[in-house]
């Protein structure tokens, strides 16, 4: 019997972004707080699944030295569908690299490198802070053309974004050395509601700063819990591994990035310190 078991559902996360599957309408209903039918379903599908682990734990014996942590590692935005605007990113970074090639004869692609979903990061093949204040003012002053919830064409300014980290200020932003290779030297906050994709293919997506990519639910089951209550001091998904750690009598703090960020265990939770 191991000591640690978890299991990843994506179930959710693809509903809540589909337009449509199976004939079902994906994400939420206007207002953004009721699950469509497919989110519906897919929810009723990790009920259903994580209730028969937790029946196989009772029917072993151990759900008296077992403890259930559920939680997600995003949430995804927009939840309203009328918050939507889809911008297709390809437009943004061929404009930016038309000027670059434009300024610069001769030198490569600006953009060697982009992860964009509702943010926009960047890495360029010239890493200098004058490249990346060059890719910055480009991204502010494009007005990227993109398509609401009903396929009508809408168009956004400043690429969709409202606020750009370029070089130095991107390395801040993920507290490392501006000379750190890993960091993006571009960095862009998404509007609300802007999701980057070709088409007509997402309703939803994460990876950026939204609330509500940023705010998920975290369920923790003790063993010999009495009753449920409601903790509503702020937490954080990163406090779940020390929280595990001092679960099975080991010691949070042998956790390299716990000694760093003195992070906590999860309220309601004591152990070895």
């Amino acid at each position: 019997m191991p000591a640690i078991f978890g299991m990843n559902f994506q179930t959710v996360s693809t509903a809540q972004k589909l337009p449509s599957s199976d004939g079902l309408a994906g994400g939420y209903l206007p207002g953004g707080t009721v699950p469509g039918p497919l989110l519906v379903r897919a929810l009723d599908y990790v009920n259903a699944e994580v209730g028969a682990m937790v029946a196989e734990i009772s029917a072993r014996g151990l759900a008296g030295s077992t403890a259930i942590i559920l939680s997600a590692k995003h949430g995804q935005s927009p939840t309203d569908p009328g918050d939507l605007t889809r911008v297709d990113d390809g437009p943004i970074i061929d404009g930016i690299n038309a000027a670059w090639a434009a300024a610069h004869p001769g030198a490569p692609a600006l953009v060697a490198f982009a992860t964009d979903d509702d943010g926009l990061l960047l890495w360029l093949s010239d890493r200098s802070q004058g490249a990346a204040d060059f890719a910055r003012n480009s991204l502010l002053g494009h007005a990227a053309a993109g398509n609401d919830i009903s396929g009508s064409p809408v168009t956004v300014p400043a690429s969709g974004l409202k606020a750009v980290y370029a070089g130095a200020a991107s390395a801040a932003l993920f507290g490392v050395p501006a000379g750190d290779p890993r960091h993006p030297d571009v960095v862009g906050i998404a509007q609300h509601g802007v999701v980057y994709t070709g088409g007509k293919s997402k309703i939803a997506e994460h990876g950026g700063d939204d609330r509500q990519d940023r705010n998920v639910p975290i369920l923790l089951v003790l063993p010999g819990q009495a009753r449920g209550h409601t903790i509503a001091a702020p937490v954080e998904t990163t406090q779940i591994a020390p929280t595990i750690l001092t679960l099975l009598g080991l010691r949070p703090g042998d956790l390299q990035a716990v000694r760093i960020e003195h992070t906590p265990v999860l309220p309601g939770v004591r152990g070895r310190a």
